[in-house]
């Protein structure tokens, strides 16, 4: 459940949106806040002026928790962004340890606004050569 401050930080990340659409990338914005609700870091899509697919604002927020922040910090994080994290963002959100995240617009609703804007999925076969793949990896954890 979102409260007030949620949202006063939640509509900075939508101006970010804005500000994205406004440079000719897609309209998403975000924003990391600390427990305090101070802003640490934000973001806007720069996947079109990158030439980057990957330029989603989550994904970078997430990794610049994970290079700047110690792990007890990013577990008091709170994500605000625009529009709900694709799957790409939402693991890297997860690797990188933040806390919460507050989206504006759902995945669904988003294909509501733009529909056929998805991608099939790529078929996947595995696994295979289990132990030539255990012996590369496993030394690694150990």
């Amino acid at each position: 459940m979102t409260a007030s401050d949620d949202h006063i930080l939640l509509r900075g990340a939508i101006a970010l949106a804005a500000q994205a659409g406004e440079s000719g990338n897609p309209p998403f914005g975000s924003l990391l806040a600390g427990p305090d609700g101070t802003v640490l870091a934000e973001e806007r899509n720069t996947t079109r002026t990158d030439r980057d697919i990957t330029a989603h604002p989550e994904l970078k927020l997430a990794r610049w928790a994970a290079r700047e922040l110690d792990a007890a910090t990013a577990a008091e994080t709170t994500l605000y962004t625009s529009c709900q994290p694709c799957g790409m963002c939402a693991a890297v959100i997860q690797w990188a340890g933040l806390g919460r995240v507050v989206f504006a617009l759902s995945g669904e609703q988003l294909l509501d606004i733009r529909p056929g804007s998805g991608r099939p999925p790529v078929p996947q076969d595995g696994p295979a050569l289990l132990e030539e793949a255990r012996a590369a990896v496993e030394p690694y954890y150990r």
